[in-house]
């Protein structure tokens, strides 16, 4: 298993050089530059910019160098000074910008797959054992609608009756008393109490595809000899259910744990923008409407690191999971 892992890593080194010059020639191609842009918007706001003043802002960020030589400027001070540039969109950092929204962004990503995977699994696995029954029917016909509403819309309808029939504005992840407030006890009840509504839209999202794959993936394992074999040896259907077809008909889910970093960093956009909260989406989706380079830089580049660092948990887990899945060469099969 450790050789098994080892080559995985090395294997995503290539990976990561590449998604880090992909990221910086992306961040590239619109046409102008941030530091030309923000002199614009302080010309125009009447703010005076000498040239002088203007010449040394373009120096400071390398603008005045070819490409190659500000991607390395920019992927060294990453890896030196974990420095990755300065946001002029959110005029700050880009590293406190990030760390600012990280928190919130984790939790409520992490809390919505728990929530996927704790009520689509188990209802997966039933509609399986059940199959044809009046609860797999109406089971289907529920995942039908859940997959054709978008989240986001979802979300939109839960506001507006929130608002209109119970004068309660469900967005953001503070009352507008604890914005500014510092971290107290009530501004942590405060944010748990507004915590609910982006875990349930966005674990919704998740469920009815989830339990879609799990009734797939349960009914083309109980239909396979070894499930007649365990039965035969005198298993309860609980234990032959348990043991054998669920924990090969999970595979396709942990695969799908290749998505679940990038995820928890990105988050879901359109909910995120939606209900206004203070996460990573919408500071990305900002920083790509500003041309803030830098900010767009981070956002993709991490992205790109936590998919690549995904993609080896995900291959652990299946290998964990099923031994099949192992490299002959690499376990000694």
């Amino acid at each position: 298993m450790l050789g098994y892992i080892f080559q995985r890593i090395v294997r995503a080194v290539p990976q990561l050089l590449l998604i880090s010059v992909l990221a910086f020639i992306i961040i590239q191609l619109p046409p102008g530059d941030i530091v030309t842009l923000q002199i614009q918007r302080l010309r125009n706001s009447g703010v005076e910019v000498d040239e002088v003043q203007a010449q040394a802002l373009i120096r400071q960020y390398g603008m005045d160098k070819p490409m190659y030589q500000r991607y390395f400027l920019w992927i060294t001070n990453i890896i030196t000074k974990f420095d990755f540039g300065y946001s002029f969109t959110f005029e700050k950092p880009v590293t406190e910008v990030i760390m600012e929204r990280m928190g919130y962004t984790f939790a409520i990503a992490l809390f919505a797959h728990i929530f996927t995977w704790t009520v689509a699994i188990p209802i997966g696995v039933y509609v399986a054992v059940k199959q044809y029954s009046i609860t797999d029917y109406i089971v289907t016909f529920i995942t039908f609608i859940g997959l054709a509403v978008p989240a986001f819309f979802l979300a939109m309808i839960i506001m507006y009756v929130a608002l209109t029939k119970f004068d309660i504005r469900a967005g953001g992840l503070f009352s507008q008393e604890y914005l500014v407030l510092p971290w107290s006890w009530g501004k942590f009840l405060d944010l748990l109490s507004h915590l609910w509504l982006p875990i349930i839209l966005l674990g919704t999202g998740g469920v009815a595809g989830t339990i879609r794959t799990m009734r797939a993936m349960m009914l083309d394992e109980l239909r396979k000899q070894y499930v007649t074999v365990a039965r035969a040896k005198g298993l309860s259907e609980f234990q032959v259910i348990v043991r054998y077809p669920s924990r090969l008909a999970i595979n396709p889910i942990l695969s799908g744990v290749m998505w679940l970093l990038p995820w928890l960093f990105s988050g879901g956009l359109m909910v995120e923008i939606v209900l206004n909260l203070q996460t990573a989406g919408p500071a990305l989706y900002s920083s790509l409407r500003n041309q803030d380079m830098y900010m767009a830089g981070a956002y993709i580049l991490i992205t790109g690191f936590l998919t690549a660092i995904s993609a080896i948990l995900s291959d652990v887990l299946l290998a964990v999971s099923d031994p099949r899945i192992r490299f002959g060469g690499v376990e000694g099969a």
